[in-house]
């Protein structure tokens, strides 16, 4: 009998600790697509951050603003905002603030960016997003898809501020370009931080460097580059990591 009672204190202590560990982890976590309880505004929880809205404006890939920003705010899960807020210390501490473009992107928008995709006659934005590939390569690329990690509210598009110059950091590229250009290994290894020479049309070791400092400051609090855009991160241990939220981006509480 004391046999038996031991397995099953053992059996019960383990699986208390099978589930402490995930919600440690906050991994799985359920919730309805439609609810913002676990995000924040931006701008409350990163006091320090610049936003530049591009997908409130006009100024983006589209040329119109975005289905689903309803407001100049940028949204983020709660975990993700605190290790931005991480980062947003680390880089001040260098002489820079975070600028922020994009984080929680509703599917409204990314269907948006579909439609968007599939007339191939609209191009008026293409000398500035895309002059060098056509629209109907916008998919087989990559650029453009039906899903993406935006929408599940861990994901961020950023660069650097320069306090000492007042100006954007010279990445060496704007954000949203569809390009070899935006990759964060063109001209160099971002794994050893090593500049590898400009290639033709490539950018300077100057930009590279830049480009690291920004991916450094992130890896070091928790997020996972993208290898096909320089500006773009996701919280390593995302809370929600298969919920695509539809809610608009608007003040939360409004």
């Amino acid at each position: 009998m004391r046999k038996l009672f031991a397995a099953l204190w053992a059996t019960l202590i383990f699986s208390f600790a099978v589930v402490g560990s995930a919600a440690d982890s906050g991994a799985g976590q359920s919730v309805s697509p439609d609810d913002p309880t676990g995000f924040v505004e931006l701008a409350e929880a990163v006091p320090d951050v610049i936003l530049e809205v591009r997908y409130y404006s006009t100024y983006n890939f589209v040329g119109d603003r975005i289905d689903g920003y309803e407001a100049p705010c940028v949204l983020m899960t709660r975990e993700a905002a605190a290790a931005l807020k991480a980062v947003s210390d680390d880089v001040m501490a260098q002489g820079y603030r975070l600028k922020v473009y994009d984080a929680y992107r509703p599917q409204m928008a990314v269907s948006h960016f579909v439609r968007w995709a599939e007339d191939l006659e609209d191009t008026r934005m293409k000398p500035y997003f895309y002059p060098n590939e056509t629209k109907d390569v916008l998919f087989e690329k990559g650029y453009i898809a039906a899903k993406s990690g935006h929408s599940r509210g861990s994901t961020i598009d950023l660069t650097l501020f320069d306090m000492a110059t007042g100006k954007e950091v010279d990445m060496g590229g704007t954000f949203d370009y569809f390009g070899l250009e935006s990759h964060p290994d063109w001209c160099g290894n971002p794994d050893t931080r090593k500049y590898e020479g400009k290639a033709q049309g490539g950018i300077t070791e100057t930009q590279f460097r830049n480009r690291m400092i920004l991916r450094a400051a992130m890896l070091r609090h928790g997020f996972k580059p993208l290898v096909e855009e320089w500006w773009h991160f996701t919280l390593e241990d995302e809370p929600y990591p298969d919920t695509y939220f539809t809610f608009p981006v608007q003040r939360l509480g409004a």
